[in-house]
């Protein structure tokens, strides 16, 4: 019989907190993390609101404890930060103690860093050290500086799926762990906003120049993010054997991979159902155990439709709590899965459902509305936690309050 997969740590950096209780606390006073760059050079840098860490890089290294240095990009460096705080609550203090894998994802990996050399690069007349920035540029470097400077030597990989990376992160971590290749992974992923990323997403017309309203009727667009998240994993053998204190069980997961169009989803939301349904029915778990949902909700119009859409098919008239998070974080991209995640455990353990910020209209395609205001004292078992990429990359997360 496979291992049960139980989530021992996790540690995070958004533009709301720079750890988990500081997220948490921000979630509860109901506060955005949505304003303008201060770090980006960008046409947009007062037209396009995003939520954006609020920390230069030298303060992120001091946060993430090492010293600022060459390669080490922004990325990387919101990484290292969240990935501190997961191993010290997991009581981790190195990581060679037990076998353990790294599962990271990223969109941009150092483009944060390449894209402003890149007319250099471009240029054959010039000349200069900027082609250094150039080894920084895969999305796999961010992975293996953060597995070094951790001490990471097990399986390690990179996972890049759009918007859903980091859920599908977590998902690899549990099947190594379930099939028995490792005791203990650490999953999740880093994301810094780019001019790639906010020029790439305004030119799909799908950025809104107000703050995002998910499955609102008036929802324009998305608002960009960054952050970092990394979940522990461990199975039951090894958390119990190690006296881990365990926060949640990752009890199901499923990608439904549905290929409809390379950046919209199907429109009656194929994916997300499949993935929904899947997810669930590994879990154990039915349709009436699931009191909250964290949406994708990235607020575009194509993907509340189709998200909202998948709801009402797979629960019906009975469709659960549910809410988007981005309003406080913006589309973390790579990252997303990750904070989520955290978010679903922080609703169990809390007794909390988050509200979905700006919501003032319902949308005329759907039957269903999302929580508004934030809901405390609520009994919170299982938590379903989707997060949806380009060429219908669909991830959904089931996790569970730990019964023993």
């Amino acid at each position: 019989m496979a291992e049960r997969v139980f989530i021992t740590g996790m540690g995070m950096i958004t533009a709301i907190g720079d750890n988990v209780a500081e997220n948490l606390e921000q979630l509860r006073q109901q506060r955005s993390g949505l304003g303008y760059t201060s770090y980006i050079d960008t046409i947009y840098k007062q037209v396009l609101p995003v939520a954006e860490v609020k920390h230069p890089n030298d303060a992120l290294a001091a946060l993430a404890g090492i010293a600022l240095r060459e390669g080490y990009t922004r990325t990387t460096l919101l990484g290292l930060t969240a990935m501190r705080e997961a191993l010290q609550q997991a009581g981790i203090t190195d990581v060679q103690t037990a076998p353990t894998g790294f599962i990271n994802a990223s969109t941009v990996g150092g483009m944060c860093d390449t894209e402003k050399v890149y007319f250099d690069i471009v240029d054959p007349a010039k000349e200069g050290t900027f082609l250094q920035y150039i080894d920084t540029l895969d999305c796999a470097d961010c992975t293996q500086r953060i597995a070094d400077t951790v001490g990471f030597s097990e399986h390690i990989a990179t996972i890049s799926t759009a918007c859903s990376s980091s859920a599908n992160a977590l998902m690899f971590g549990a099947r190594m762990i379930k099939q028995g290749f490792l005791p203990r992974m650490v999953c999740g992923g880093t994301e810094a906003l780019t001019r790639f990323t906010l020029n790439g997403f305004n030119s799909l017309k799908n950025v809104d120049k107000q703050f995002c309203r998910p499955f609102d009727q008036q929802r324009t667009g998305l608002n960009l993010g960054e952050g970092a998240a990394y979940l522990v994993l461990e199975s039951e053998s090894f958390a119990k054997a190690n006296n881990s204190r365990i926060l949640a069980e990752f009890t199901g997961y499923c990608n439904a991979n549905e290929a409809f169009h390379p950046t919209s989803p199907s429109p009656e939301g194929d994916g997300a159902y499949e993935a929904m349904k899947a997810a669930l029915a590994m879990s154990g778990r039915t349709l009436k155990d699931v009191d909250y949902i964290n949406v994708h909700g990235t607020a575009t119009l194509n993907n509340d439709v189709s998200e909202g859409k998948a709801l009402e098919r797979l629960f019906g008239n009975d469709v659960p709590l549910f809410s988007s998070t981005k309003p406080f974080t913006g589309h973390t991209l790579a990252a997303a899965g990750a904070i989520e995640a955290i978010y679903a455990v922080l609703a169990i353990q809390q007794g909390l459902i988050f509200p979905n910020l700006n919501f003032t209209e319902k949308m005329e395609e759907l039957n269903i509305t999302p929580v508004t205001a934030l809901m405390e004292g609520v009994s919170v078992n299982n938590v379903i936690s989707n997060s949806f990429g380009f060429g219908g990359n669909n991830a959904s997360l089931v996790i569970s309050k730990y019964e023993g």
